[in-house]
């Protein structure tokens, strides 16, 4: 029984028929075609069952092939017929005659170059006599492996099984499931792969079944990097079993652009210098722009059967001419470790090629440092640890000594290293961390890595030259670490550190954190932000010192309204607040003056602006592009602003300049009725004496200037200003592990009523 299948989209009224050259299929006549049916939970895939004599019609064509078309037929009985250039058609194998197969027709009117067909019910295959000198041989991987798309799956894989038992002797057996990807695979593969016994394994995966085709920009080193991850885990894991690992290697995809394909290249470079053998698809069936060439696919993911004969005939079978002491040797316990250096005095070394990690014990009484310069153990990491370029990280790491080092392309440590007394550390590859059987990658994009461990811990993994700034701006990190559970995250190790402390929300990250280069730090949860206070730090002007001043210290966030402007007249910021900002940006009320190439506020004649008109506008003659941009920017602000008193613990409010006594207390009273009962104190930074503003509540005032004009011409002079702000900051209580930091778009919902 033969059951055609296709896909079309039909109106009303309307009917699919199959028409063809046998007669069975009606000889061509529209007349005799043959009707397909449909159902409500099945549309709109069309269907029929048709018994067809194999042979007969072996004898009766001289094409070895059944060619047939679909035909559309309208409500009236008009046939229209699929546009095609050339029939489909099938194989006549009449050995099959007692086996139900479904044809794959796609959808009317796309035809492909070779037919897609499969087993209903797969019969018995024929058992392989064992051959003396045959290996076995494992292949696990996904549809492409499993011959999908090939007629009655008979792919590469397939191919490859036939030729190895005539050549070698060898047997084949095919573990690979549709859908498979590395994540799955690993967790597969000690229920498939073990059990028999392999020789050789073949790891057949795709970036595409990773996600790469359709993942956000953004996503796409994570996926790349999940793959290659998993993969060496199932070198790994093919090696424990004393069998030999072959990758197959990447293929095309039909709607990759050209950064996928470079992506693509990029790990097939990587794939050839692993020391494993690579099956080399790409030269066979990559167009040259990372798609597949013409005629060799069926739908943007799988190879036809043409594609299928090009991957097998790309094989180079001299790969499975293994010799038989070599594979015994192969399959004997390897050690697990093997010692590359030791001293008199109870310094060791040990590496484990396959696991690629180094361990190093001091049983001594004293520390060591390991070094660039340390010529004697340098060679010997050379020489014989095979540690591959890159980050090394503990597993079990301890305060007194560095949790990662950094391995040079000759595989020698490029970092200084303290290990201290009675220490016994293992170091292992940043590619163990990756594995997707290890973490669930958050983030990455190509240098740093951010890794879920487990519900409670994180590592970051900075594998640049430079260090890398992490903050809540960073939409796409900020969107990432909403997966973890909220709450206060630290440094396991050097939690004291500036900017080692993550906090995490419901929208994800709500704090800066740095990672150092070529580094990794684990950040493991310690309490619930309800737990710690945090303090906002909220400018309110005068000019944009203390902007500047937060900006070098790396407080700095997205900009409040009073940021990048310029209040010489204190009452004018309180009533500002007190009215909710509400006419700050009216254009009734802004002046631009072309002599002073500022904008001065009529309301508020203390205001005034000097960062709102870009070089391209007309101020003279329009300012309506000025005015539009000014009401976008200054309505976020407001936002951010009223979030940021709303939802801090406590608040900071910082102003610089000259002022009297009864404009401080004036401000003081409109804070405290827009704080609402909310802790809040007003930092006062002006060259005039403190007993002038003695006994105000909630006023911290410091004799002090900070002159923004200088600070753009002197360098030095801005980071002594910075130094001082520090200090001030640190004597009130405020670090970067307690900071509030205001989301960049908070909700409107926290605009005052």
């Amino acid at each position: 029984m033969y059951r055609f299948q296709i896909n079309a989209s039909t109106q009303k009224g309307e009917s699919i028929g199959l028409v063809g050259s046998i007669p069975e299929l009606g000889l061509w006549d529209l007349q005799r075609s043959i009707p397909l049916q449909t159902r409500g939970d099945r549309y709109p895939l069309w269907w029929v069952d048709l018994e067809i004599d194999m042979r007969q019609a072996a004898a009766q064509s001289g094409q070895g092939r059944i060619e047939y078309k679909y035909v559309c037929f309208g409500p009236d009985g008009n046939p229209k017929w699929e546009a095609l250039r050339l029939n489909r058609w099938l194989p006549i194998e009449p050995e099959y005659q007692d086996c139900s197969i479904v044809v794959e027709g796609g959808w009317f009117g796309v035809a492909q170059a070779c037919p897609f067909g499969y087993f209903l019910n797969p019969p018995a295959a024929a058992p392989i006599a064992p051959s003396p000198n045959g290996l076995k041989i494992v292949v696990i991987g996904s549809s492409v492996a499993l011959g999908c798309n090939a007629w009655l799956l008979k792919g590469w894989a397939d191919h490859l099984a036939q030729a190895l038992h005539q050549t070698h002797g060898h047997r084949l057996v095919n573990a690979s499931e549709v859908g498979a990807n590395v994540s799955t695979t690993i967790d597969r593969f000690p229920l498939v792969v073990p059990p028999e016994k392999p020789d050789i394994v073949i790891i057949a995966l795709s970036l595409g079944n990773e996600g790469l085709a359709y993942c956000f920009p953004h996503q796409r080193r994570a996926v790349q990097r999940r793959f290659e991850s998993g993969l060496q885990q199932l070198i790994k894991m093919t090696r424990q079993l004393g069998a030999q690992p072959i990758l197959g290697g990447v293929y095309p995809h039909g709607e990759y652009s050209p950064e996928h394909y470079w992506l693509l290249r990029d790990t097939h470079s990587r794939m050839m210098h692993w020391g494993v053998p690579v099956l080399n698809w790409l030269p066979a069936v990559d167009d040259g722009q990372g798609r597949w060439q013409v005629g060799t696919s069926s739908d943007p993911t799988h190879p036809n059967g043409e594609g299928h004969r090009r991957m097998f005939q790309a094989i180079d079978l001299n790969l499975f001419q293994v010799d038989a002491d070599e594979l015994a040797k192969a399959k004997q316990p390897q050690p697990q470790e093997i010692p590359i250096y030791r001293d008199d005095w109870g310094f060791h070394l040990f590496t484990s090629p396959n696991e690629k990690y180094l361990r190093v014990i001091n049983t001594s009484n004293h520390p060591y440092r390991i070094h660039p310069h340390w010529q004697e153990l340098q060679s010997a990491l050379r020489h014989q640890a095979g540690l591959i370029p890159g980050i090394y990280i503990a597993k079990n790491a301890a305060k007194d000594a560095l949790p990662f080092f950094s391995v040079r392309q000759d595989g020698t440590i490029e970092t200084t290293v303290e290990i201290p007394a009675a220490a016994d550390l293992e170091y292992h590859s940043a590619f163990h961390f990756f594995s997707p059987n290890i973490s669930e990658i958050l983030f990455y994009d190509g240098h740093l890595g951010i890794l879920k461990e487990n519900d409670h811990s994180i590592r970051v993994i900075n594998e640049s030259e430079q260090e890398y700034n992490i903050h809540p701006m960073w939409k796409e990190v900020r969107s990432a670490l909403k997966v973890m559970p909220s709450g206060v995250y630290e440094d396991l190790l050097y939690p004291e550190l500036p900017f080692r402390t993550m906090m995490i929300g419901e929208d994800g990250l709500e704090s800066r954190v740095k990672a150092p280069p070529r580094s990794s730090i684990l950040f493991q949860y310690q309490c619930p932000l309800s737990a710690i206070s945090r303090i906002a730090l909220i400018p309110l002007g005068d000019r944009c010192a203390i902007r500047m001043l937060l900006y070098k210290m790396e407080y700095d966030g997205p900009a409040f309204p009073f940021d990048l402007t310029r209040t010489t007249n204190l009452a004018d910021v309180a009533d500002m607040i007190a009215t909710n900002f509400q006419d700050m940006w009216n254009p009734a009320f802004l002046h631009y003056s072309p002599d002073a190439g500022r904008i001065y506020h009529t309301k508020w004649t203390g205001l005034s602006f000097a960062h709102e008109v870009d070089a391209t506008d007309d101020p003279i003659r329009s300012m309506t592009p000025v005015y539009e941009r000014m009401r976008i920017r200054y309505t976020a602000r407001s936002q951010r602003f009223w979030y940021t008193v709303q939802h801090c613990d406590k608040a900071l409010f910082i102003r610089t300049g000259v002022t009297n006594r009864d404009c401080v207390l004036d401000l003081l009273e409109k804070l405290k009725d827009k704080c609402q009962g909310k802790s809040f104190r007003l930092l006062l930074i002006s060259p005039q004496p403190s007993e002038e503003f003695a006994d105000l509540p909630n006023l911290l005032h410091r004799n002090l200037e900070f002159n923004p004009d200088r600070m753009y011409e002197d360098l030095g002079y801005w980071m002594h200003c910075t130094d001082v702000m520090r200090k001030i900051l640190e004597s009130v209580g405020v670090s970067s592990k307690n900071l509030f930091w205001c989301p960049p778009k908070p909700p409107k919902s926290a605009l005052p009523k």
